[in-house]
């Protein structure tokens, strides 16, 4: 009986002593009536300039929170703009210097063969705090800088309700 007291005593010391010491972490997300907002935003600033464009917002875990797709946009800018979302949020860095950094480095150009993932401008970060929360992707306009300059139009739009 003893030893069964101990034993129970000691498990009971050890779990309290465990949570004692555990942190609580705070996880941000981006949510979703924001996603789509920014997603609206961005999509309008590339229709305002007669750019024809798709655009997504992916979540801090990579999954699609927000798609839009203008009017005639080309079928593969639905998922180029996710892709580019997917890889700004993975990489936390715009898609263009993305781009630059695996033309620039070998030991980066495979980065390009990983799932989902594509070297092309229009997809950026969107951050709080220095914390990546989710990520922007444009794709259809005539180049990835004017899909970036969308997409950070759509984060402009919601920037200031982010928390």
């Amino acid at each position: 009986m003893i030893s069964r007291i101990s034993g129970s005593l000691i498990f009971a010391t050890l779990v309290t002593a465990g949570n004692a010491h555990a942190q609580v972490r705070t996880v941000r997300d981006i949510p979703t009536v924001l996603a789509v907002e920014a997603v609206a935003a961005a999509v309008a600033d590339c229709s305002s300039k007669g750019y024809i464009v798709s655009g997504a917002v992916v979540d801090r875990a990579g999954q699609l929170k927000a798609l839009q797709r203008a009017d005639n946009a080309g079928p593969h800018s639905i998922d180029t703009s996710r892709r580019k979302a997917y890889t700004a949020l993975s990489t936390k860095i715009p898609t263009a210097r993305f781009m630059e950094n695996t033309q620039k480095n070998p030991a980066a150009a495979n980065l390009v063969f990983i799932n989902d993932f594509i070297a092309l401008g229009g997809g950026i970060p969107i951050q709080v705090e220095g914390d990546t929360i989710g990520a922007i992707g444009i794709s259809g306009a005539p180049g990835g800088h004017l899909d970036e300059q969308c997409a950070e139009t759509g984060i402009a739009k919601i920037k200031d309700r982010l928390k």
